[in-house]
């Protein structure tokens, strides 16, 4: 279940991606998958989209892969309008349903190569959409018979259409001889300019004439040139051959549409398995499509278990990744962990334009990904979970129609969170509690918290309210975490930072901006010094955090450098113990032949 599921893919940035992914397909059956793409909650069916997606990703990915789709046109419609007896396709049509039919027997064939004796495939994932796919190789041949590879009927169709060709080469060899003297003579006699040349009109053969010379040709005009300069004359020489030829060209036309018909007749029976097979094409074009913006993002497999689980490390929100690498610039990734009976909901806080709400945006696009069939884009040793339901209440939702305003559309969603909510459901709430008095604004946010915490529900939460933080810390099953700020530089630095509730910086921001001194020691002394005091304890503690953490990470990384140190010493050791042996052997050898 999704919520608010008229508006979620476009608040977490979903509806990006999807349009990339339909304009990675090329067929017209696959951007239909790719707009039919919908949220699962049933693990089987999650996982089978996913190994598709990964085992096409693998394929395509291979230096030297043998893999390739080959061309999916849609020829569903001409199918459907052959159903009718007498019906045709024109020869275009038949050429692209005859590229159809090769794409569909290379496919078949070379997952066929890919299965075992006991019929076991190396790609099961994407074999259970190819193993449906039907060749029809007597269809395929019977075009072949009928067609040439640019898609003109064959003289070879039939012995009646050969035989009318043979006609024409013949009639179109006599009119053209006779359109020569026509012309020598017409040249000679100065009534035709030397280098005009024969033209058609309707069809017809015909001579370009000076108005003044008309009368001198005995013949049919037929047009003349838009300057009036030009008269356009058939040889009363011709008239009768061309006649003939319309006539060849005529019955020419009428049997190339009777073969036509009688092809369709060959193909009509056939007709459930083509369009079946368009659309097992169209899954398979819709799994590349997936593949491919895998690859362009960095989306990768995790381990994925049934139930609720978090364990993220180097997750991205793919559309502002795509947007900052325009820019020249990177993304800070998200490492999240939460767990149940302990954290399962995560209260975040720290300054504004801190990246807390596209935290947010990065936890509810990632896990849509994963639960719609696409790799989401965080390392492979993540793991990731199923969820029943994501909520979210992001944004500004005010109705003038509806007489919301904003915080009452925010107790609106909180309702239908409290009565949807289960222990599957991920919610995510930017700005919790906001939008209305402080002090009771933050006492239902801590009791409607209070109360997705007993439903053991999951969630991300954004706020500035210290209740909050220290509920987070003081009650089981809520864990919180800052949004990292440079204060020094007086910069976000867009990290999240899980176990310790975050400052909002605000009087380090008001100062930044130049706001009087007077103006913030009068709200210090507004707020009390115990407030300040417990601000200034967050940004000491988190401080230390990150202090503590640099230290680790140096002792890290000289911890790595004394292993290779010594790895790389115990193998100078092994290699000199060798060499001892040798030497040794070798004078004993030596001793051995002077002996």
């Amino acid at each position: 279940m999704i919520y608010p599921a008229s508006t979620f893919e476009k608040k977490t940035g979903f509806d990006a991606v999807r349009r990339a992914v339909a304009e990675a397909c090329v067929s017209p059956m696959g951007r239909e998958q790719a707009a039919g793409m919908a949220f699962a909650v049933n693990p089987a069916e999650v996982m089978l989209h996913l190994h598709r997606t990964a085992e096409m990703l693998a394929l395509t990915s291979q230096e030297g892969s043998e893999f390739h789709m080959g061309a999916i046109h849609d020829v569903r419609a001409a199918l459907r309008a052959i159903r009718v007896e007498g019906s045709f396709m024109p020869p275009q049509e038949l050429m692209q349903l005859r590229t159809v039919m090769a794409t569909v027997a290379d496919l078949d064939a070379f997952f066929s190569a890919r299965r075992d004796e006991e019929g076991h495939s190396s790609l099961p994932a994407l074999d259970s959409i190819v193993v449906d796919l039907i060749p029809l190789p007597d269809a395929a041949r019977a075009i072949d018979r009928l067609l040439d590879r640019w898609g003109n009927v064959r003289d070879t169709a039939s012995p009646e259409l050969a035989e009318i060709r043979r006609s024409l080469a013949s009639m179109n060899g006599s009119i053209a001889g006779a359109m020569r003297r026509v012309m020598a003579r017409a040249v000679q006699e100065g009534w035709v300019e030397p280098d005009a040349s024969p033209a058609v009109r309707d069809g017809r053969l015909v001579i370009p004439v000076a108005p003044a010379n008309k009368r001198r040709i005995a013949g049919i005009v037929h047009d003349e040139s838009a300057s009036g300069k030009t008269v356009f004359i058939e040889p009363a020489e011709i008239v009768e051959a061309n006649n003939r030829l319309r006539e060849l060209e005529m019955r020419e036309r009428r049997e190339v549409t009777r073969l036509l018909v009688a092809m369709a007749s060959v193909l009509r029976p056939d007709i459930p398995v083509m369009l079946d097979n368009l659309e097992l094409l169209g899954m398979l074009d819709f799994a590349a499509a997936k593949a491919r913006y895998a690859a362009a993002t960095g989306g990768t497999l995790p381990a994925v278990a049934p139930g609720p689980e978090m364990e993220w490390y180097h997750a991205c929100h793919p559309v502002l990744q795509a947007s900052l690498e325009r820019q020249g610039k990177e993304i800070v990734p998200l490492d999240i962990t939460l767990s149940a009976p302990d954290k399962r909901i995560l209260v975040i806080s720290g300054p504004n334009a801190g990246g807390k709400s596209v935290t947010l945006k990065t936890v509810g696009i990632v896990q849509y990904m994963l639960q719609c069939g696409l790799l989401p884009p965080v390392y492979e040793n993540s793991r990731m979970g199923i969820f029943d339901g994501i909520f979210i209440d992001i944004g500004d939702d005010q109705s003038i129609e509806d007489d919301l305003s904003t915080y009452s559309s925010h107790l609106r969603n909180m309702k239908y969170f409290l009565g949807h909510g289960t222990a599957s459901t991920l919610v995510l709430i930017d700005e919790f509690g906001a939008g209305t008095e402080p002090t009771i604004g933050g006492a239902i946010a801590q009791a409607i918290l209070a109360r997705f915490n007993e439903q053991q529900m999951w969630g991300v939460i954004t706020t500035h309210f210290q209740n909050l933080k220290h509920f987070a810390e003081e009650t089981p099953g809520l864990c919180n975490g800052s949004m990292l700020y440079d204060r020094q530089l007086m910069q976000p630095q867009f990290r999240l930072l899980i176990g310790h509730p975050g400052s909002s910086f605000a009087i380090e921001i008001a100062r930044k901006t130049g706001l009087p001194e007077a103006i913030i020691d009068a709200a210090e002394a507004i707020v009390g010094s115990d407030y300040v005091n417990i601000d200034r304890y967050l940004l000491d503690i988190t401080r230390d955090k990150r202090y503590w953490e640099n230290k680790r990470a140096d002792i890290r990384r000289k911890e790595k450098r004394l292993d290779e140190t010594l790895e790389r010493y115990e193998a100078d050791a092994d290699k000199l113990r060798e060499q001892r042996r040798e030497i040794i052997a070798d004078a004993r050898e030596q001793a051995r032949r002077i002996i």
